[in-house]
């Protein structure tokens, strides 16, 4: 398995979620449009879960965790197969598709993103330790932005705001169904673990403790608990992972 976090923003960094209308036609793009055929005439929404009818999928990449801003997305992803050409469909089509819904809601016309998608691949076990934690810690930069300098003093109030923001991954590996149609939790769960163990996690990141300290924790413990991390990720079908300037707090 090979994984990736992949993003990208708006043009000129415009926002390209503007009201929750948008941002469930996003999550619902990552559903239908994760597809190597044509999407469906037709979906329907159940407590949640999204089902075709008539038409059966076939995956083009595993969504791992996400997250959606107002001006960009956050998703960590392994293609199908290990196969790139997967990957770049999947981007393509989530891309296109969402930016025809946002231009005949709006009435604009013109790009909507800034260019190709960015795609960092996950390369050693820091970097896949840290990744899914930076993608759901990014809904704090929008009330606690200090939090990517380890520097929020009100622990509460951030675990609060996590739990309250329905646009990321995070609330379907906390034990509150969120949208878990879209998501593939078996590489994570494991490495997340327990509500109680990532918010002591969170807890590390957040307020001041050295981000290498916590990662070196955090494999100590996976090392406890499932083997040693590599070792871990290999029998999950070989993903390697390196911790990344870009996609590490600043």
């Amino acid at each position: 398995m090979e994984l990736f976090h992949i993003c990208n923003r708006g043009v000129e960094k415009r926002e390209v979620f503007l009201d929750d209308g948008d941002r469930a036609r996003f999550v619902h793009d990552l559903y239908v449009l994760n597809d190597a055929y044509s999407a469906p005439n037709y979906i329907s929404f159940r407590r949640g879960h999204m089902y075709p009818v008539g038409h059966e999928r076939s995956p083009l990449v595993r969504i791992h965790a996400w997250c959606l801003m107002p001006n960009h997305y956050h998703l960590l992803v392994s293609p199908v197969d290990d196969d790139l050409a997967n990957l770049s469909l999947f981007a393509q089509k989530v891309g296109m598709g969402y930016s025809k819904f946002f231009n005949e809601k709006y009435e604009r016309s013109g790009a909507l993103w800034q260019g190709k998608y960015q795609k960092v691949h996950i390369q050693t076990d820091a970097h896949f330790l840290y990744i899914p934690f930076y993608i759901h810690l990014n809904s704090l930069d929008l009330s606690m932005p200090e939090w990517r300098d380890g520097a929020i003093k009100d622990i509460p109030k951030a675990l609060h705001t996590l739990y309250e923001y329905r646009w990321s991954s995070f609330s379907d590996y906390v034990g509150k169904k969120n949208f878990p149609s879209i998501l593939d939790t078996d590489l994570l769960r494991d490495v997340l673990g327990s509500r109680n163990r990532q918010e002591r996690i969170i807890t590390d990141l957040i307020s001041g403790t050295q981000h290498t300290e916590v990662i070196a924790n955090m494999g100590a413990t996976l090392e406890f608990n499932v083997g040693h991390p590599m070792s871990y990720i290999r029998r999950s079908g070989g993903c390697r992972a390196q911790i990344d300037d870009r996609t590490r707090p600043k």
